[in-house]
């Protein structure tokens, strides 16, 4: 079973595109928990732009940097993007009200998981984006048991995939 991807990103439009692909991957299930990985700048908040777009966002798609989440309706199914890196304390997170998302139904992208810690559940998928010269490098990890081969085919479509 495939549980990684690997694939280098040159520019912000790459991210964007591998963005489609994510939701393409995404769109075969009825929710789950997205991690979204790297340094400050590395793309995150891109590579979610791009997702978004892909399902028909048409609004503006804005870093939850300062409201921590940005809820989004598309074809009957919601999406949640979310920011953690401002969070203090990771018990804020009872407070932004996730309980009324559940993860069966609703798909949620968290930006700087990490600030979750104890809070957040296991993520169905992990995405760390990695400076690497001017572009970047994605990588995915599906949770144990996870067969990323539909994601990988998408990845390849849209973006170079790394060999390794």
């Amino acid at each position: 079973m495939n549980t990684m991807c690997e694939c280098e990103l040159a520019d912000a439009a790459a991210t964007e595109r591998a963005g489609a692909a994510l939701s393409v991957w995404m769109q075969r299930g009825s929710g789950g928990l997205i991690y979204l990985c790297g340094d400050l700048g590395a793309g995150k908040t891109t590579l979610a732009r791009g997702l978004l777009r892909a399902l028909g966002v048409s609004g503006p798609i804005r870093s939850p940097s300062y409201t921590l989440i940005e809820p989004y309706t598309v074809g009957g199914r919601t999406v949640l993007h979310l920011d953690l890196y401002r969070l203090r304390d990771a018990d804020e997170i009872e407070g932004l009200g996730l309980r009324d998302y559940p993860l069966t139904q609703c798909w949620w992208l968290v930006e700087w998981p990490e600030h979750g810690d104890g809070y957040l559940p296991p993520a169905d998928l992990r995405i760390t984006l990695q400076a690497e010269g001017a572009g970047r490098i994605l990588r995915a990890q599906g949770r144990a048991g996870a067969d990323l081969s539909s994601l990988r085919a998408e990845m390849g479509a849209a973006v170079r995939i790394a060999s390794k």
